[in-house]
């Protein structure tokens, strides 16, 4: 039985999480900080080298063979750095330098937050058993990731499956990544609020003005959060057709904190998809939630590492 392990990092704009991870894609060690996202770049590397000091001085440590890293994006795995929307101190910042810098120089695979978590449903979630696979996160943005032919497609530089800048809408609203008409432009947590308090919702007496709020409102009946919701829905079934008519997908997952909307995001989504993929082989592709919950960017990550290094093996099971 192989003994390796692989450090994980997981980076995004509120916290930095890593971990120590065997060949079962289990849990061994944990360390996190919070993501001074708005301070200068060189104190954001300070919270990631003090979650890595974290693991290194673990006994456990001798057994790590390799470091994996899921970043918010954009990520540039061919070159090494990351440029994340929600960390504007790192604008093509040097990560898997700094990081190989901590780590004496092990092997570090950069991947973008999106592959990393499609890299553990497939592994082990919602996609398992499942060789051509789209998995999304649809929170405060949305990003994506691809399972083809039974393997991880990152792309050259780790951003392949970002289906949240897939325009949907030609006409459509601009979009800060400079589109127009975006499926994360429409079918994000911030934009699903938003055009439900234009549509005249109106938050609670608690003033909850999120996306999770207006998803209550439209399983309590609410007109105007229920159009919001179907909006999105309808979003995100055009890019998720576009994706499987072009890739031949048979599954699409949908994690992130609008994904746990449940039946009101998937009813109608099931709905619009009938709409959109039409053609004889992409009718038979399901939509379902994500299992791997908020562990998924750190059994990504490590999954990735694994995958990459010749003398290891990704244990199934």
């Amino acid at each position: 039985m192989h003994t390796d392990l692989v450090a994980a990092l997981d980076i995004g704009g509120t916290k930095i999480a890593g971990a120590l991870v065997d060949g079962h894609g289990r849990i061994l060690l944990r360390a996190q900080r919070p993501t001074p996202a708005q301070e200068h770049g060189d104190i954001v590397i300070r919270a990631v080298e003090a979650v890595l000091g974290e693991l290194t001085a673990s006994p456990l440590w001798s057994r790590v063979t390799a470091v994996g890293i899921g970043s918010a994006g954009p990520v540039d795995a061919s070159a090494g750095t990351v440029s994340p929307v929600n960390v504007p101190g790192w604008r093509d910042f040097p990560l898997v330098e700094r990081v190989r810098a901590v780590t004496d120089g092990l092997p570090v695979e950069l991947i973008g937050d999106g592959v990393a978590i499609t890299a553990a449903e497939h592994w082990q979630g919602a996609a398992r058993g499942h060789d051509n696979a789209l998995c999304m996160v649809v929170s405060t943005g949305v990003g994506g990731g691809l399972v083809l032919g039974g393997k991880l497609h990152p792309g050259p530089t780790g951003n392949s499956g970002h289906i949240g800048h897939i325009s949907v809408d030609l006409d459509g609203d601009l979009c800060p990544c400079g589109s127009r008409g975006c499926v994360e432009r429409i079918a994000s947590g911030p934009n699903i609020a938003r055009r439900a308090i234009e549509g005249g919702w109106q938050p609670g007496p608690e003033g909850d003005a999120s996306a999770a709020a207006v998803a209550a409102a439209a399983r309590a009946g609410d007109p105007v959060a229920t159009a919001s919701f179907e909006r999105a829905a309808q979003a995100l079934a055009a890019g998720i057709a576009a994706t499987a008519t072009l890739v031949e997908i048979d599954i699409a997952v949908i994690g992130g904190g609008v994904g746990k909307a449940g039946e009101v995001l998937f009813a109608p989504l099931r709905a619009a998809l009938r709409d959109y993929a039409t053609l004889s082989f992409v009718q038979r592709l399901t939509v379902t939630p994500a299992q791997m919950g908020t562990d998924a960017g750190l059994v990504g990550a490590a999954s990735a590492a694994l995958s990459r290094r010749p003398t290891n093996t990704v244990v199934v099971g």
